[in-house]
């Protein structure tokens, strides 16, 4: 599961812990959010969904496929048997897992 970290991970990559909590007893949500470096910018909370959405599809795609030599093992068969295991595969799992807009 991507969190918020993970998200934050990907804004102001050329700052060394730009971001803080108000409140380490709030959580680590957006809204408990503060910056260390008056440099930073603070990216909106929408661009913060928007990225963690992002990752999280990433990451299910990714899972979805199996490893690399799950794969090259479909391949290796299909090319023997003359099937389409391996192509059926990644059409499924990009259909499960679309591409966010």
């Amino acid at each position: 599961m991507v969190d918020l970290q993970d998200a934050l991970a990907y804004f102001n990559t050329d700052k060394h812990q730009w971001y803080g909590w108000i409140n380490l007893e709030d959580g680590q949500v957006y809204s408990n959010l503060k910056l260390n470096d008056d440099t930073a910018v603070m990216p909106t909370e929408e661009e913060v969904n928007a990225k963690i959405a992002e990752l999280q599809w990433e990451q299910n795609r990714r899972n979805a496929y199996g490893s690399i030599a799950d794969q090259l093992d479909m391949m290796y068969w299909d090319n023997v048997n003359g099937t389409t295991t391996w192509k059926d595969h990644i059409a499924q799992v990009k259909s499960d897992n679309p591409k966010p807009v």
